[in-house]
C-alpha cells in the first residue's frame, strides 16, 4: 500500500472517481493500475476564493507497487505507515481488584473500553444518570429551570462533551495511533466514518448519544460494569495507598486501582480530594462571553460567494493580544449551532455551545475568552474554583437564573439591549436582556471589546452592532490540575489522575487519548 499526498480536487468536482483519476495521474499510471483506495486525510485549501480545493492524503493499492515506487522520486508518494493501535501489558503484580474509574466521560470511557478490551473488567462509578435519562433530564431543565444537581450538561453519562458539538480535532500528536483508535472505537459504535480522515471532524450531539450508548453496552460486554447516580465521597488510604472507595457516603467498595477522570466542573471532588492531601495546584484558564452571528455571514467570509452553499457550515479560529497584554481568542466553536445553558450548581449559571450533527442551525456560536491565571483569582489550590463560582453567581442573579444576553453595541455602550437586530436568539435554555459587562471583571471586558474590532477586520461583520453576546463563559477548562508522575500515578499509590478534570486534556480527543495512556499505564504494572 502506498501513502500518496497532495491529491487536490476543486470542490465542485468532488467524487470518488475524479479522486482516483488524480492518483492517477499522480503515480503516472492508468485508471486500471488501481485495485483499491482509502481517504486518509481531508483538508480544505479555501486561500482562493474563486477556486476552493479538497486536499487529500490517500492510500492505494495499485498493481507493481514496487515498480511504481522506484520509478517515481517523490516526497508526496511513500509507503503507507501502520495505522494499528498496539495495547501491551507487562504488568508483574497482580491485581487484587476491580480496577474502578470514577466518571464515564471521554477519559473515562476509553480508560474503560481499553481496560475491558484487555479482559480487566472494570467498575464505572459515574455520579449523575445514563445517557438515555439524563438527555430527559437536561431537556427538562431548558425548558423549564428546574436544575438536577447531580444529572446535568456538565454530569451524567458522556460527560461534559455530550452536549456540546462533538467536535474531535486535536493539537496532540499521535505517534502511537492512540488517536486513531479512538476514531475507530467512536465509528464502530455509532459515528460517522468521515471523522477518519475529515479536516474537522465531529460527531454532533445527536449523533454522540447513541455512540456514548453503544460504548457502554461493548464495555459490559467485556466484562466492565456501570454504577450511575453513584458519586464518589470518600477515599480509604492505608500505607499511602488506596483500600477502598466510599459512595454517596454510605457504600464501600475494595480498590487497589483508581482511575480519577472527574471532569472539570466536579468542585465537591477536588474539594474531598484537597482534604486527602492528594497532590493537586491551581492552572490557568479562560473565561469570557458566548458569540452568535448568522452561519451564512460566516460562510460568505470564510468561502466567498461561490462557495458558500456548496461547501458545510464554516468554522474560524481568531487570536487577538489587546493593549493591556491580554491574549484574546475564539473557543470551541460551534457552526449551525445553539448557545446552551450549562449550569450545575444551583443559584450560579453558566453557558456553552453545541451542535448537532448536521450543524443545520441559522445560526454560528463559539466562546470569546481571555486566559486568567493566580494573578486574577489567588494563589490557593482551589482559588481558580471560587472565581468561576462568583461569575456564575453574578450571572445567575443578573439574569434571574436567565441566560444573561446583550448586543455587541450595547456592550460597548454599557447599556442593556432592547430588541434584536438581524441575528436572531437561537438558544437552549431561556435569556434576558442584561447588561453583562456587570459580570466580567472591567479588564476582561475591555480586551473582548477591543479584540472585536481587530476581529471584524478578519471577518467581515463580525464586529456588527447586533452581534448577540452570552454570559458567562467560565467552564473551558480545569482550573486544577492533580499532580501525577512519570507512571501517570498520583503522590497517593494506585490513584491514576486522568483526562480534562485532571488537567491534562482539552476536549472529547485529547481526554480520551489520556483515557488511554492511563490504561496502558495500569497495564504496564499490573495484570488481571
Amino acid at each position: 500500500m502506498l501513502r500518496v499526498r497532495q491529491i487536490k480536487i476543486e470542490v465542485t468536482k468532488n467524487n470518488a472517481q475524479n479522486i482516483k483519476s488524480a492518483l492517477a495521474k499522480k503515480l503516472k499510471i492508468k485508471e486500471d493500475y488501481i485495485n483499491k483506495f482509502y481517504i486518509r486525510k481531508q483538508s480544505l485549501d479555501a486561500r482562493n476564493k474563486n477556486e476552493i480545493y479538497y486536499v487529500y492524503e490517500v492510500d492505494v493499492d495499485i498493481k507493481d507497487e514496487r515498480k511504481v515506487l522506484n520509478k517515481i522520486k517523490s516526497n508526496d508518494i511513500l509507503k503507507s505507515p501502520d495505522l494499528n493501535y498496539k495495547f501491551n501489558i507487562t504488568g508483574k503484580n497482580k491485581l487484587k481488584n476491580r480496577p474502578i474509574i470514577v466518571g464515564s466521560g471521554p477519559a473515562g470511557l476509553f480508560a474503560a473500553y481499553l481496560l475491558a478490551e484487555n479482559n480487566y473488567k472494570p467498575i464505572i462509578i459515574e455520579r449523575g444518570d445514563k445517557i438515555e435519562n439524563r438527555i430527559n433530564k437536561v431537556k427538562q431543565f431548558w425548558e423549564s429551570g428546574k436544575l438536577d444537581t447531580e444529572s446535568n450538561v456538565q454530569f451524567g453519562e458522556g460527560g461534559a462533551g455530550t452536549f456540546s458539538d462533538g467536535k474531535l480535532n486535536t493539537m496532540v500528536s499521535d505517534t502511537n495511533n492512540r488517536a486513531r483508535k479512538v476514531f475507530e472505537t467512536f465509528v464502530s459504535c455509532g459515528a460517522n466514518e468521515e471523522i477518519l480522515y475529515s479536516y474537522k471532524p465531529h460527531i454532533g450531539t445527536d449523533l454522540l448519544i447513541d455512540v456514548v450508548k453503544n460504548m457502554r453496552e461493548k464495555i459490559i460486554e467485556m466484562g466492565g460494569s456501570f454504577l450511575y447516580n453513584s458519586c464518589l465521597t470518600n477515599i480509604i488510604i492505608e500505607n499511602n495507598k488506596v483500600e477502598k472507595i466510599e459512595i454517596n457516603h454510605e457504600k464501600y467498595i475494595d480498590c487497589d486501582i483508581l482511575v480519577l477522570a472527574i471532569g472539570h466542573s466536579a468542585r465537591d471532588t477536588f474539594k474531598m480530594l484537597y482534604d486527602l492531601n492528594l497532590d493537586m495546584t491551581s492552572k490557568a484558564f479562560a473565561i469570557g462571553l458566548r458569540v452568535s452571528h448568522r452561519q451564512d455571514m460566516i460562510n460568505y467570509s470564510q468561502y466567498g460567494e461561490k462557495y458558500k452553499n456548496i461547501l458545510p457550515p464554516a468554522t474560524y479560529k481568531l487570536t487577538y493580544k489587546a493593549s493591556n497584554g491580554r491574549g484574546v481568542y475564539s473557543f470551541c466553536m460551534c457552526p449551525g449551532g445553539y448557545v446552551v445553558n450549562a449550569s450545575s450548581e444551583l443559584g450560579h449559571l453558566a453557558i456553552n455551545g453545541m451542535s448537532e450533527h448536521k450543524r443545520d442551525s441559522k445560526n454560528a456560536n463559539s466562546a470569546i475568552i481571555v486566559t486568567v491565571n493566580q494573578k486574577d483569582f489567588g494563589n490557593n489550590v482551589l482559588d481558580g474554583i471560587e472565581f468561576q463560582r462568583n461569575l456564575e453567581k453574578k450571572a445567575f442573579d443578573l439574569g434571574n437564573g436567565k441566560i444573561p444576553i446583550q448586543l455587541l453595541k450595547d456592550f460597548k455602550s454599557n447599556k442593556i439591549s432592547e430588541k434584536f437586530g438581524n441575528v436572531e436568539p437561537i438558544f437552549k435554555g431561556d435569556y434576558k436582556f442584561s447588561n453583562i459587562n456587570d459580570i466580567l471583571p472591567k479588564d476582561i471586558s475591555n480586551s473582548i471589546k477591543e479584540a472585536f474590532t481587530n476581529f471584524g477586520g478578519k471577518i467581515k461583520g463580525f464586529d456588527s452592532d447586533d452581534t448577540i453576546l452570552a454570559a458567562v463563559e467560565s467552564r473551558t477548562s480545569s482550573p486544577v490540575r492533580i499532580i501525577r508522575n512519570d507512571d501517570l500515578e498520583a503522590n497517593i499509590g494506585g490513584i491514576y489522575p486522568c483526562g480534562e478534570g485532571a488537567g491534562y486534556a482539552g476536549g472529547i480527543t485529547s481526554a480520551s487519548i489520556d483515557g488511554i495512556k492511563v490504561a496502558e499505564a495500569i497495564a504496564k504494572k499490573y495484570y488481571c
